[in-house]
């Protein structure tokens, strides 16, 4: 065998060591096409080879799921009533880095497409994107192209951007998370597989013509790390919106001829990935004539073809003979479906160019990469830090009014109002409550009473701490989010955004991450029903805090007791159920935004009780079914002062609290202790919340009431205007993404 050139290997992200079992697997050597189709089904993005040994914790089953997870594009939810919802989270953090317009259009185009694949019509979209520090030019770059980029996508599709999140950490200086998902919705009895069928049916491509764009996107930006001195432009996708919106209608169409047998988008590794992995499914092989693929490039080599990753294109698998009944079909929508191939009996890929052959490999090699179970090692410095005596900390000499106006002006808490007010939230007609005004987006099911509930969360300052809390605290946030707004977390979609996991230090955040999502889930009651991985994100050898995203999706049956934050009237009492944290531990002080934002510190060991979690959250949901609850609002950055002042602002209505605090007045009003909510009630309701908390067993404390137009809290004394000036004013928005 002669040797191949490591800049071969380092090009497609496979080791020395990986292509030598190819080469045994086979029992020859690939040629260069077969090594670019192995580079990218083998590569961390398609064969998750460093996690999927790691996702196995995860809980997946349940009496509403209908897929395994990994089996087919999203994960599937029976909702009654003969619905089905699809939904998934993905990533497309280093294309972002790259060129951020394009990289987060693109994101928002390929989680929609994985959603269509499955019949269901796209209802709604959020995300959850991780920055830089804004003072840095480059950060703000970046902001502002992926906001563009995810606003541009998402109107012109005509699907609403109902929620999200978006948080500022210097860890992500150069190297963004942009995280899109998406959901959807579909008869139950008619949701499609991804799947070729039987010899002999015939494989057809709709959409975009293909280009080089994104070549070598799945295996060179997605599974390795970048730096400056790659050109990386190239392997960036480039978006058209307009037709993916006719490819979305058209779809939808034929998702209902009698004819199609399976649907897939093609993403990460373009033609490739969804050929094959159709086929791994189908259980049977595949034959594709490149010579047949619509271009819009000339000179394009069956390389190019098969791996490019242009956007807006979709892989129909239909019977014998039924190819101008599906193109009259698509012929409304201009567009036509050109045939590339058909199913083989015998489990391999062949690809010809014409008459000639290109590559010949069996689909059980292609689909099994080498799996790693490494050994991880746990920080140093956060091992350090979790050991850091908060106590040591010494109270600010300056006045609890000055540290709450801070904190609303902080990025991480501050109003987002200038992002959001960028998307369509109410296209389709469906979005029950405003981005801002509640704890999770709200989207109605016409024809039912219900409505979903979709939240994203994720505190990466907690899992750089401790990985295996801060993953059980960020299931945790999500869901409380959602019971926030009176529904039942039914599901999870996670994307686990890391470093390298090479490096031991990356793998032991990797693992105990996931183990806490894994026992978060168990003790919650919410299978994880599909997602995504991103690894290897670092720049200039610098790796992002570890960052798992959780997207919950909640069923609320009546969707006339949905709850948002703000409060309602004058005289209404406002309660904190599970443990208030008015004696001021320090404890509470962990990980928060007031420690980072006054010390300059991330530190402490942040904790979780999950069985009162899911009793706080139980007793909300409740609560609010039976109409006790005026509002209700998750206690988390910022602590009780900033989630109080942020119920007061939403309303314009003053608080007047009647409490006495105990122990360190800054852990106690800044301290962010997990499983709390702060709910609004009518006085003359209290007694029987009071009665309920005592039945399920979990801690009720009365904060003060809704009053005047002033905010009082302990030694806090603030109009509301002044807090709401703060809150709104706390970044200079226009001068980053520009106004509408």
């Amino acid at each position: 065998m002669k040797a191949i050139p490591q800049n071969i290997l380092d090009e497609i992200a496979l080791s020395r060591e990986e292509y030598d079992l190819i080469t045994d697997r086979l029992g020859r050597e690939p040629n260069p096409l077969e090594l670019g189709m192995f580079g990218a089904l083998w590569s961390e993005h398609c064969g998750y080879k460093h996690s999927k040994r790691l996702l196995e914790f995860f809980p997946s089953t349940g009496p509403k799921v209908l897929f395994p997870p990994g089996s087919e594009n999203a994960g599937a939810i029976d909702i009654g009533d003969g619905l089905a919802v699809v939904f998934k989270i993905e990533s497309h953090n280093h294309p972002s880095a790259i060129e951020p317009l394009q990289g987060a259009a693109t994101g928002v185009g390929g989680i929609v497409r994985d959603i269509l694949a499955m019949g269901a019509r796209p209802i709604a979209l959020l995300n959850s994107l991780r920055f830089g520090p804004l003072d840095e030019s480059n950060n703000r770059h970046l902001v502002k192209g992926v906001v563009s980029g995810i606003s541009w996508y998402g109107n012109c599709i005509g699907v609403p951007d109902v929620g999200g999140e978006i948080f500022f950490s210097e860890s992500y200086s150069g190297n963004p998370i942009v995280n899109a998902l998406c959901v959807g919705l579909v008869e139950k009895d008619k949701l499609i597989r991804a799947t070729v069928g039987e010899p002999g049916n015939l494989l057809l491509l709709v959409g975009s013509g293909t280009g080089r764009d994104g070549i070598h996107g799945a295996s060179g930006l997605a599974s390795r790390t970048f730096d400056d001195e790659r050109e990386m432009r190239p392997a960036v996708q480039v978006g058209n919106p307009f037709l993916e919106k006719v490819l979305i209608e058209a779809c939808l169409e034929v998702a209902t001829f009698d004819g199609l047998v399976g649907m897939q988008d093609l993403g990460a590794a373009g033609l490739t990935s969804s050929a094959v992995e159709c086929a791994e499914k189908g259980g049977n092989g595949i034959k594709i004539d490149v010579s047949k693929v619509s271009r819009r490039e000339q000179g394009m080599n069956p390389y190019e073809i098969m791996l490019s990753e242009s956007q807006e294109r979709m892989l129909l698998i239909i019977k014998p003979g039924e190819k101008d009944r599906l193109n009259d079909m698509l012929a409304k929508w201009d567009l036509t479906a050109m045939e590339i191939g058909h199913v083989l009996p015998e489990s391999n890929v062949e690809v010809y160019d014409g008459l000639k052959k290109e590559a010949s490999l069996p689909v059980e090699i292609l689909t099994h990469p080498k799996l790693y179970r490494l050994k991880g090692r746990m920080p140093e410095a956060s091992r350090k830090l979790r050991k850091f005596p908060l106590s040591n900390l010494k109270p600010l000499e300056i006045s609890s009014n000055q540290i709450l106006l801070s904190l609303l002006k902080s990025p991480n808490i501050a109003s987002k109002a200038m992002i959001y007010r960028q998307y369509d939230h109410q296209v389709q007609t469906n979005t029950l409550q405003k981005p801002g005004t509640s704890d999770a987006a709200l989207v109605r099911i016409k024809g039912t009473q219900k409505a979903l509930a979709l939240s994203t969360d994720g505190n990466s300052r907690f899992c750089y701490l401790d990985p295996y809390r801060g993953g059980m605290i960020a299931v945790a946030e999500a869901c409380r989010n959602v019971s926030c707004v009176g529904a039942v977390p039914v599901a999870l979609t996670d994307c686990l955004n890391f470093g390298n996991p090479e490096n031991p230090e990356i793998y032991y955040q990797l693992e105990w991450a996931i183990r806490g999502i894994s026992k978060a889930c168990k003790v919650l009651g919410v299978p994880v029903v599909g997602g995504n991985v991103s690894l290897y994100n670092e720049s200039r050898g610098n790796p992002i805090d570890p960052t798992p995203v959780i997207g919950v999706l909640g069923v609320l049956e009546e969707l006339a007791r949905a709850t948002d934050l703000a409060f309602k009237d004058t005289g209404d009492l406002v309660v904190m159920l599970g443990d208030s944290g008015i004696n001021g531990r320090v404890r509470d002080l962990a990980g928060s935004e007031y420690i980072k934002l006054f010390y300059g510190l991330v530190a402490g060991r942040p904790e979780i009780d999950l069985k009162m979690e899911a009793k706080v959250q139980l007793l909300c949901r409740r609560a609010i079914d039976q109409g006790l609850i005026q509002s209700a609002h998750d206690c988390s950055e910022g602590g009780l002062a900033v989630t109080i002042a942020e119920s007061s602002i939403a309303s314009g209505l003053g608080f007047i609290s009647s409490i006495d605090m105990s122990g360190r007045h800054d852990a106690a009003l800044f301290g962010e202790a997990q499983s709390r909510i702060v709910v609004s009630v009518k006085p003359q309701n209290f007694e029987a919340i009071w009665n309920m908390a005592n039945d399920i067993e979990v801690p009720i404390v009365e904060l003060g009431r809704v009053h005047g137009s002033a905010f009082r809290l302990v030694d806090i004394d603030l109009p509301v205007k002044c807090l709401e000036e703060a809150w709104k004013q706390g970044i200079d928005w226009p001068g980053i993404v520009g106004q509408t």
